[in-house]
């Protein structure tokens, strides 16, 4: 039987989230961006795995959202936050994902692969907490969230869940960053998710190189269900997605999420080519400061950078 979030019970917060200093704080913010592997004596025969498991373990970042100090904010900008159509969808995202996560975490052999799941598990269920407690601080109302159910098939989920942070973090790199520079937020409250967002950066670069790993050891015979599985996947996303694109037009919020008329959601005029570019610059410089061994996320940057030219012509055409 499917078992709901409830019964999934989280990974324990570490120890070393009790009594951090601010000056702690900020040196786990540095190290959570700039990591290189060091081969230890890591109980496991395979160096990739010890790598995309250490990557997780090593660049956690120890920030509480029971304690963040949300800047009070004044009317005008308060009602642009409250405006923007992403609150339930974001919330639910983060719920399914960590249980996604954790049921595909109970499948793993590998002790030390199997703690870099539930951190990145824990990690999403912290996520979902930052929203909880911003959208109580601010007033903003949500929709009844629904019962949070184990998928039947854990690899189709979790493949489901890095696939779609692959997309989604692409797109929330330039946003996030278009967020800051156009003042749509007050710099306290941009400032307040930069850790969230970064922390969805080394998510996706876990994703990747687990997914490289994991295609690798797989039995000749399966490694074609695979392929059509993640063909599946992708297939799915690509329908959610334009999915997303009609509930935001139909003005339905329980449906919109943050890279559907983003630019606009934040309050600066610029051409599709223009945000397209700044999305790949956050996206390289955001993934720079990691070991260079590790692959990035490749599919999204590619296509994008397909297209930028198509983009700027078109930008072009109509001044």
């Amino acid at each position: 039987m499917p078992s709901s979030v409830e019964t999934a019970p989280p990974r324990p917060a570490p120890a070393s989230l009790a009594g951090v200093t601010a000056a702690e704080l900020e040196a786990a913010d540095r190290a959570a961006r700039h990591w290189s592997f060091t081969p230890g004596t890591d109980p496991t025969a395979d160096p990739q795995v010890a790598m995309v498991a250490r990557l997780m373990l090593e660049t956690f970042n120890p920030y509480k959202p029971a304690v963040i100090d949300w800047p009070v904010l004044d009317e005008a900008a308060r009602a642009r936050l409250i405006a923007l159509p992403i609150w339930d969808i974001a919330v639910q995202t983060e719920g399914r994902a960590r249980l996604r996560i954790l049921s595909f975490a109970r499948t793993i052999q590998d002790k030390l692969l199997r703690e870099a799941f539930e951190l990145m598990a824990f990690e999403e269920g912290r996520h979902k907490e930052v929203l909880s407690h911003l959208v109580q601080a601010y007033g903003i109302q949500l929709e009844p969230e629904p019962l949070y159910v184990e998928p039947k098939d854990p690899e189709w989920g979790f493949l489901v869940t890095g696939f779609s942070e692959c997309i989604d973090s692409f797109f929330a790199f330039g946003l996030f960053a278009l967020a800051r520079r156009s003042g749509f937020f007050p710099p306290e409250l941009v400032e307040t998710f930069e850790p969230v967002i970064q922390e969805e950066g080394r998510h996706i670069l876990f994703f990747v190189n687990w997914l490289a790993w994991y295609k690798r050891r797989q039995p000749l015979w399966r490694r074609p269900w695979l392929f059509l599985k993640i063909l599946g996947v992708w297939s799915y996303l690509i329908r959610e997605r334009i999915g997303l694109a009609k509930d935001v037009s139909a003005g339905e919020k329980e449906n919109a999420n943050f890279t559907v008329e983003g630019a606009s959601a934040v309050g600066e005029d610029i051409d599709t080519a223009a945000l397209m570019a700044l999305c790949l610059s956050e996206n390289d410089r955001r993934l720079s400061g990691y070991d260079p061994r590790l692959r990035p996320p490749s599919t999204v940057p590619f296509l994008v950078r397909l297209a930028l030219p198509i983009l700027r012509w078109q930008a072009r055409r109509s001044r």
